[in-house]
């Protein structure tokens, strides 16, 4: 088969190679004065983003400029510091708009599942309360009346007490207060008698967690954290639970730490940034 001949003016053909890499190259730097800004805080000099970045300002400038021009970045006259442009905030909002909590959460659950073979479930506050929007179980499942779709309550599960603790919501309150008002004799001497929310409220803010033994059910214990969005707002309470016989609660134990670990992974993809 005869050779095909190069056309006239085309670079030679190792040439091309590297100029692939060059322009690889190119936008991973690009890239790394992008993220280097809003790692910053969306607004930041020159110094500060070459420093940030490990890059010489002369360099970072020239990327820069190309990103003024595609408007992902913008600079202020006055103050000649650069911030994240119009392109960059459209790129944000539709990412946020992708952000759903129950399905970037569902790796995380089955992780739990494995690593430690527990129960474990994600809810959302729903008009009724926490509700169950996903439930993984382990091969040997622990018997409880609770599934997908199932409302937890705020005062005596670990999912409800990480909302009523760190949701600023009168949904919640009125929730709650309505919840005390029906409990039995029994589960209100489990709580303050002057004050019954408010510890409960305080140890879930001191801990950024909750954990329960036999409150909500007996013989069952868990332990729940938040899941937070970009804005720090809690959207999702990630909750593991087990027979309270063989099944650890407390917040720094291998479940503890496994499902705050979990949590926080969940958050990061929501873009919350601790």
């Amino acid at each position: 088969m005869p050779a095909i001949p190069d056309i006239p003016g085309s670079p030679e053909p190792e040439a091309r190679p590297r100029e692939r890499r060059q322009r690889v190259q190119a936008a991973e730097t690009g890239m790394a004065v992008l993220k280097g800004l809003a790692r910053l805080g969306g607004r930041a000099s020159l110094t500060a983003i070459a420093a940030h970045i490990d890059e010489s300002p002369a360099k970072v400038h020239r990327y820069l400029a190309s990103l003024i021009e595609e408007g992902l970045v913008a600079q202020e006259s006055g103050t000649q510091q650069y911030h994240l442009g119009l392109e960059a905030l459209q790129i944000g909002l539709a990412a946020m708009r992708q952000s759903d909590p129950i399905r970037l959460a569902e790796a995380s659950l089955i992780r739990l599942r494995e690593r430690l073979e527990i129960t474990c479930f994600i809810s959302v506050m729903g008009n009724k309360g926490p509700t169950i929007v996903r439930f993984e179980e382990p091969a040997l499942p622990v018997t409880v009346n609770v599934r997908v779709g199932s409302v937890m309550p705020l005062l005596w599960s670990a999912t409800g007490r990480v909302f009523l603790g760190l949701l600023d919501d009168q949904r919640v309150q009125a929730l709650a207060e309505a919840e005390l008002q029906a409990a039995t004799p029994e589960q209100r001497a489990l709580l303050d008698a002057q004050d019954p929310l408010g510890p409960l409220r305080a140890a879930v803010r001191a801990d950024g967690c909750a954990a329960v033994r036999d409150t909500n059910l007996k013989g069952i214990s868990a332990v729940a954290a938040p899941v937070r969005d970009y804005t720090g707002r809690v959207c999702a309470v990630l909750t593991a639970l087990g027979a309270t016989g063989g099944f650890d609660p407390s917040i720094d134990g291998p479940t503890g730490r496994a499902v705050r670990e979990e949590a926080a992974a969940v958050s990061t993809l929501l873009g919350f940034a601790a």
